[in-house]
């Protein structure tokens, strides 16, 4: 689904990324892992096409295509969903409303007519109660006073309703309780199948007690210098990241 070789990468005039390798399959989940400034959300960024970030060298395929021939937009519309760690408020916009736009704007650039009214409606209840949402929630102004927790779940809601081929979960379990953790990580495993894939940035190895990854990979001075399974985020949390710095 997606494969990215020798990916380098800057921004405002620094090197961030220094060869990335990475190949996500559909069907899998990929934690990728790492301290601060280690190049984990600049990742996310790249492949989502931030205005900001500048690819130097190397290849992002999706599906066989180049990214980086793709806008933002078109990057979406090809199915790729990036949640942000510190979602932006838009009063004046309810919930369903921005969802209806993005899946109707979605539905157009792939030369289809808007999602009929009682469909939309019908897909809104069924995601909703997937993700036990109450209904008011959806009445609210876009992340306007949410807590953390219902901005985040909120993110997840609407990745329920695009339906993308591959979500960049970056630093989701940032600033929340275990509560909110645990139903941010249930809404992603209910969204989890064999024709779509995930990547999951944290620091934090509790995060991946919920959701389970088939890999997880270090990423060091804009490298990845180790890739395993579950354990290493284990072995991480326990060590810390200062032994990386002997395999980088």
């Amino acid at each position: 689904m997606l494969t990215i070789e020798n990916l380098h990468a800057k921004v405002e005039g620094k090197q961030i990324l220094n060869g990335i390798d990475l190949d996500v399959k559909a069907g899998e989940v990929h934690a990728i892992m790492g301290p601060n400034g280690s190049g984990k959300s600049t990742l996310s960024s790249v492949i989502a096409g931030h205005q900001d970030y500048e690819v130097i060298q190397g290849t992002m395929l999706m599906e066989g295509q180049e990214l980086s021939d793709l806008s933002p937009e078109e990057r979406a519309h090809k199915g790729i969903f990036l949640s942000f760690q510190y979602p932006i408020e838009i009063p004046g916009v309810s919930v369903t409303n921005f969802i209806k736009t993005a899946i109707n704007a979605s539905r157009k650039a792939k030369g289809l007519e808007d999602m009929p009214a009682n469909i939309m409606l019908k897909k809104i209840r069924e995601k909703s109660a997937l993700l036990e949402i109450d209904s008011r929630f959806l009445s609210r102004s876009l992340n306007e006073g949410f807590s953390g927790g219902e901005k985040k779940r909120n993110e997840i809601f609407q990745m329920a309703m695009l339906e993308p081929k591959l979500s960049i979960l970056d630093e989701t379990d940032s600033g929340l309780d275990i509560d909110a953790l645990k139903v941010v990580a249930n809404g992603v495993n209910k969204l989890r199948s064999k024709d779509n894939a995930v990547i999951v940035i944290t620091h934090y190895q509790r995060l991946l007690e919920y959701i389970v990854p088939d890999f997880v990979h270090v990423l060091w001075e804009g490298k990845i210098v180790k890739s395993g399974t579950k354990d290493l985020a284990i072995e991480l949390e326990e060590k810390g990241y200062d032994w990386i710095k002997e395999m980088a």
